[in-house]
């Protein structure tokens, strides 16, 4: 259930979409497989079995987007179509051109696609309307850029801002460091990573290894600043800060886990109440994170 990398996006004060209304506009990109002709199919799915596209426990909103891809490895593709065009060669007594290659690829292509395998790949949304949050669990921006997209064509217009704070992570990362003291309510673990902003790109980083403070100063004033920083936060959740104000490797500490020991009758029970927790400890998260990187800036 918990989120692994959070993408942390503000909703504006416009967000007024709720139950029937949400389950609606969800419906217009509904997952539908891929036929036999498609490399990639994309939708909305159920984010728990035999639920709705938007699953709602205490007001808080979980989406999950399905990615569907026909592996069809160009090798494959490649291999085939010289046997073939070795074949047309033959017949038509020279080489085929590199329009007539092209073709042969795209016929190949077709004729391979119903044989090819399908993976797929879901992709978590969680909508906070109440602090006005919207994260996705994506570690890379092309992820996060595709549930927006398709969240953009269901939702007209999608009342969606960026998440800008007062001082930028790297600097206020580096300050931590070279006083050896991270913000209240959290506290400095093994994994660092320092990058120098010249044209070098120099970087060093400290894997499941803490960092002596004079070593961390003696980095800084050699022109390197902290780009990612492992943070503990109230002693329950784990995780790494990077530059670009990305939440990475979130992971729930022992305390939470023993906690949340409930006493569910089945599974629907069991998956709201970590949703429960999830959203509930994840949103004084970041608004702890948001306070230690001096507020939120207007833009």
């Amino acid at each position: 259930m918990w989120f692994r990398n959070l993408k942390i996006y503000r909703l504006s004060a416009a967000w007024s979409l709720f139950g029937d209304d949400l389950e609606a506009a969800l419906a217009r990109q509904a997952f539908q497989p891929g036929n036999n002709l498609e490399m990639q199919s994309i939708g909305w799915v159920p984010p728990r079995a035999n639920g709705g596209l938007a699953h709602v426990v205490n007001g808080q909103i979980l989406l999950s987007l399905r990615a569907e891809k026909k592996l069809l490895p160009a090798s494959v593709v490649n291999q085939v179509a010289k046997a073939r065009a070795e074949e047309i060669e033959e017949q038509q007594g020279y080489r085929p051109g590199r329009k007539q290659m092209k073709e042969i690829k795209e016929r190949v292509t077709d004729e391979l696609l119903p044989r090819a395998f399908s993976i797929y790949r879901d992709t978590r949304v969680w909508i906070d309307p109440l602090n006005r949050w919207l994260v996705i669990d994506a570690a890379a921006s092309g992820r996060a850029d595709e549930v927006i997209g398709i969240l953009a064509k269901c939702i007209d217009p999608f009342p969606l801002e960026n998440l800008y704070v007062t001082q930028s992570p790297a600097s206020a990362m580096t300050g931590w460091l070279a006083e050896d003291e991270a913000p209240s309510n959290f506290t400095i673990d093994q994994d660092t990573e320092l990058r120098s902003s010249g044209e070098s790109g120099a970087a060093i980083r400290y894997v499941k290894h803490s960092i002596d403070a004079e070593d961390a100063r003696r980095h800084i004033q050699s022109g390197k600043q902290c780009t990612r920083l492992a943070l503990t936060w109230a002693d329950r959740v784990s995780f790494v800060l990077t530059e670009g104000l990305d939440i990475k490797r979130v992971s729930p500490l022992d305390v939470l886990k023993e906690g949340n020991d409930t006493t569910a009758s089945n599974d629907t029970e069991k998956f709201d109440s970590d949703m429960t927790l999830m959203t509930g400890e994840l949103a004084k998260l970041m608004a702890e994170m948001v306070h230690a990187l001096g507020g939120e800036k207007r833009i």
